[in-house]
């Protein structure tokens, strides 16, 4: 029993000394441990935060990934590809369109489109380069533009055939 005659609050007796000596918390103590789950409590969030950011930041910021040189690739057989098609190639990273124009005239050019970097194609009946994003349109002969949104023409490649290998390769 207290000096009052009275009981702990639960029922063993103990003295105000005894609980005032440190079960009860002092204001100090109480403070840190609020200021401590405080601390854990928002480093949690920022670690959340931080884990849930970084793949977004990374999937809009990629790498840069330098692109292989490469300045003469194998565009087929010559047998392959017959008078008034085309066919994309692939060019180091990027594509590249060959067209047979004739039986002996070939030409090549980027197969990326300079206005969204779209894959363009040749049209058989027109004899035209053409994008089908925005209906652009190219000039087969020379790669200008026709018709359509694209700023520039297209970066024309040289055609060599080594027997019955048809080659591209960058212009010098």
């Amino acid at each position: 029993m207290d000096q009052d005659g009275r009981q702990g609050c639960c029922g063993c007796e103990k003295s105000r000394e005894a609980l005032a000596g440190g079960a009860v918390a002092s204001p100090n103590s109480e403070q840190s441990r609020r200021s401590l789950l405080s601390w854990l409590v928002g480093g949690g969030v920022a670690a959340s935060l931080i884990s849930f950011l970084y793949p977004v930041i990374r999937f809009l910021n990629p790498p840069h990934v330098t692109e292989a040189a490469v300045d003469e690739v194998s565009g087929g057989k010559v047998a392959d590809l017959k008078p008034n098609s085309g066919k994309i190639v692939r060019f180091g990273s990027k594509p590249a369109l060959l067209v047979r124009v004739s039986d002996i005239e070939w030409k090549a050019f980027s197969a990326v489109c300079t206005h969204l970097n779209c894959t363009v194609q040749y049209q058989e009946t027109t004899h035209q380069i053409w994008c089908a994003c925005h209906n652009g349109t190219y000039d087969l002969m020379t790669g200008r533009v026709v018709s359509g949104p694209p700023p520039k023409p297209l970066e024309e490649f040289a055609v060599r055939v080594r027997g019955d290998e048809v080659v591209i390769s960058r212009r010098a």
